[in-house]
């Protein structure tokens, strides 16, 4: 059985859904950086002082900020773990595995969430969100086509990554999902 996850893909591919999905039936972390910035900041730890002014100053946090974190809840976990949405560049990628390589826990399949960039446009404008409108989604997309999206070879290259076609029921998913983790 599999344990070490990641789920990769662009924005509306359903990877938090499926994450959580499977990360509850198996009592796995689930860690969504956007998740974990806030509970730092929530909590006041001195690393979420430090996202904190970041955030206030209006800046992104960097990499090395958000790594610590990733790795301050690698460290307690034993049940085994989902990274949703990190890393989001080559660059995080290689950082993390360097701490994966550290803690003695690979990363062992990432899962790419895949489906036509107009399937994903209706589902987020479906989504009813305010920041949601086509001209932000296909700006996001765009972003996300040339930043993260280089992922996917970086993973095909190290024989961990397995597609997953997005576009089907949240069920059919899942179990495709379990199908090719061994459970």
């Amino acid at each position: 059985m599999k344990k070490h996850l990641l789920f990769l893909g662009p924005p509306g591919a359903g990877k938090g859904t499926q994450a959580s999905v499977i990360s509850e039936e198996n009592c796995y972390l689930h860690l969504s950086t956007g998740e974990l910035l806030r509970q730092e900041v929530e909590m006041k730890t001195s690393l979420g002082l430090q996202v904190k002014e970041v955030i206030n100053s209006g800046k992104l946090v960097d990499d090395e900020l958000v790594l610590a974190i990733v790795k301050k809840n690698l460290t307690s976990n034993k049940n085994g773990w989902i990274l949703d949405g990190y890393p989001r560049n080559v660059s995080q990628a290689n950082s993390l595995n360097l701490v994966l390589r550290e803690l003695n826990q690979p990363l062992e399949v990432v899962f790419y969430l895949n489906l036509d960039e107009e399937i994903l446009i209706e589902r987020l404008l479906n989504r009813g969100r305010k920041d949601d409108n086509e001209k932000t989604i296909r700006t996001r997309l765009k972003i996300y086509d040339e930043i993260t999206k280089p992922l996917i070879n970086y993973y095909q290259n190290q024989n961990i990554l397995e597609y997953i076609d997005g576009d089907r029921d949240l069920k059919i998913i899942s179990d495709n999902i379990r199908q090719k983790i061994g459970l």
